[in-house]
């Protein structure tokens, strides 16, 4: 049920001198929806309040303006706004030393937050030594000269190994073979032969497959004499 006409005037009057700006009858009907109340009953509300001179209008053609009497208001003198700005920027700085003081404080909750908690602490504390204990045994053994590494794995690394030297022993074998068969009734000078073609052998590359392979001999004696 919509309000009666008095009770809708106490609404729009109450609206325009809160607002204390200038409003047509569209931004009153607008922001009075609340109340359920209808433009024509806003703006017959506006226009008796006008007629009554509870408030103040003027007419920009065929609009009308409506603006809340300014006789009514204390309107401060040039001391009393003074007072008011130096009071505004006293609060504006303790707004700020609030707002300093509040980020303060949340950065010690996230720091808090990120550090361990004591159960946290003494189960990495249990974790760590436990680790240490394991590389120190570790050490012993290495020490006294114990292979950490299990035979069958040894085992297997050395036939990878051992046939990597193989196949390079055989690749090698290919090459000269064919260099050979190339260069045999060639007048270059071989050096140059191999730059021209963008050849390196070993020794160009000062890698000796016969270290590679002593590597290999020194291994398996080491593990029979372990």
């Amino acid at each position: 049920m919509a309000p009666k006409s008095d009770s809708a005037e106490t609404i729009v009057l109450n609206f325009v001198n809160e607002q204390n700006r200038p409003l047509n009858s569209q931004n009153a009907a607008d922001a009075l929806q609340k109340f359920n109340l209808k433009k024509a009953a806003v703006q017959k509300a506006l226009d008796s309040l006008a007629d009554n001179r509870k408030i103040s209008f003027k007419e920009y053609g065929k609009q009308k303006i409506y603006i809340a009497r300014q006789d009514q208001f204390d309107i401060p003198n040039s001391e009393d706004l003074s007072q008011m700005k130096e009071e505004n920027t006293k609060l504006q700085g303790q707004l700020a030393e609030q707002k300093r003081a509040i980020s303060e404080v949340e950065g010690e909750i996230r720091t808090l937050q990120s550090n361990l908690t004591l159960e946290q602490i003494r189960k990495k504390e249990a974790k760590l030594k436990e680790e240490v204990s394991e590389i120190e045994d570790k050490l012993v053994k290495l020490r006294r000269g114990v292979a950490l590494v299990r035979p069958e794995d040894r085992k297997a690394v050395e036939n990878i190994y051992s046939d990597k030297i193989s196949q390079w022993r055989k690749r090698k074998r290919m090459f000269k073979e064919l260099w050979d068969a190339i260069t045999e009734n060639s007048s270059k000078d071989l050096k140059e032969f191999k730059e021209e073609l963008g050849i390196e052998n070993d020794e160009d590359l000062g890698v000796s497959l016969q270290s590679f392979s002593d590597l290999l001999q020194h291994g398996k004696k080491r593990a029979r004499g372990q």
